[in-house]
């Protein structure tokens, strides 16, 4: 029997085990509590800025800088690069390292900060899986790729084998990074404007986020990971293509003396990140990407998935968001060809009274306020 995604019922990220609901609420429970012990950075003559909490990293303002401070983790795509080496031989544990710093430093670099040091913590069920050469060593020279490409030190790591915690022959992925922000006036708070442009930077395809999703329409392909796409690829090589680490960028703002009034890293929750800004504004949004990866269309019509849980779910060919004044516009594009990206003006801000909102005009899609608690 032919596979015909027709027949199939239509999969979205909860339904694949992912419920944002439950995800988000301990997050700002977690919030709520962190927010209780900010006192202890007087003794070191620090303080906490206002608009710290809930932003993609942590601040904290000395008398000359701010400093920077982010933990993430890659998420599953790991399982993915496992499941492409036992079925073709071939690692892409190299992706999966630079894959891990770029989740880290893209969102670090959303308040303006470059990164310093890039720390790794890789715990696996049991220590075989770090002495097998198809994985450990590709893995270890992509995360010094990644740290390369970010312009920071790979400064250590934690390398626990937590066997009962972690299933064998499995690994989970994270790290964290430290950056500044110096002068601090370079910091990017959220000022964001009525008639700001919104500027969105190119993805290399799904990068880290909705891998959850990409792996239970593998198992509904007869071909699973190996099912070819459209340009010849196979999905699983497809879905591990490394993510685009987008420091030079903010890097090369900063040459240009380019302020920019907020950043997203487009990462969980999809193209709903684009309101993550507690203030009442809408993301209106007239011009997608000009040639995003084939990879979008291949999921959209084998999961099959609804158009709109794409854009709340995926990055869709955009993984980096900047919001500028629209007199800066043109420059900030320039500033991304200079430093090797592809940038577009995606749409504008506007100031709708109290409403809060994405708006995605060509697919017709728009997502309120209630769809992102993430504060």
């Amino acid at each position: 029997m032919l596979y015909n995604p027709r027949v199939m019922t239509r999969l979205s990220y909860e339904q694949s085990g992912v419920d944002y609901d439950r995800l988000d609420a301990f997050k700002r429970a977690c919030q709520k509590a962190a927010a209780t012990t900010m006192d202890a950075l007087v003794a070191h003559g620090a303080a906490e800025p206002a608009g710290a909490r809930g932003e993609s990293a942590y601040l904290i303002e000395t008398p000359n800088e701010y400093l920077a401070h982010v933990e993430e983790g890659l998420g599953t795509k790991n399982l993915v690069a496992d499941a492409m080496l036992e079925r073709t031989g071939e690692s892409f544990y190299r992706n999966i390292g630079v894959d891990t710093v770029a989740t880290i430093v893209n969102d670090l670099v959303t308040t303006g900060a470059l990164p310093l040091v890039v720390a790794m913590h890789a715990a696996v069920g049991d220590a075989g899986w770090l002495a097998d050469p198809r994985r450990g060593g590709p893995l270890a020279e992509g995360f010094a790729e990644g740290c390369r490409l970010s312009g920071a030190v790979w400064g250590g790591g934690e390398t626990p084998a937590l066997r009962g915690v972690v299933v064998p022959g499995a690994i989970v992925l994270a790290g964290s990074a430290i950056g500044r922000i110096q002068p601090k006036t370079w910091r990017i708070a959220g000022d964001v404007r009525d008639g700001d442009a919104i500027v969105l930077l190119a993805s290399s395809g799904v990068h880290t986020n909705g891998l959850t999703l990409c792996r239970a329409i593998a198992d509904r392909l007869p071909e699973g990971y190996l099912t070819r796409l459209p340009d010849g690829r196979m999905y699983g090589q497809a879905l591990l293509d490394p993510s685009v680490i987008y420091v030079r960028f903010i890097a090369a703002l900063r040459e240009a003396g380019i302020r920019p009034h907020y950043a997203v890293h487009i990462t969980g929750h999809g193209w709903r990140k684009l309101m993550r800004l507690p203030e009442p504004f809408v993301y209106r949004i007239t011009r997608l990407p000009d040639r995003p990866s084939a990879i979008f269309d291949f999921l959209l019509r084998a999961g099959p998935i609804e158009t709109r849980e794409a854009y709340a779910t995926f990055n869709m060919g955009a993984g980096f968001a900047l919001y500028v004044a629209g007199s800066d516009a043109q420059a900030c594009l320039a500033a991304a060809a200079r430093s090797g990206y592809q940038a577009w003006v995606a749409g504008a801000v506007q100031k709708q009274g109290g409403r809060k909102a994405v708006e995605i005009v060509p697919p017709g899609i728009i997502f309120e306020e209630d769809t992102l608690q993430v504060r």
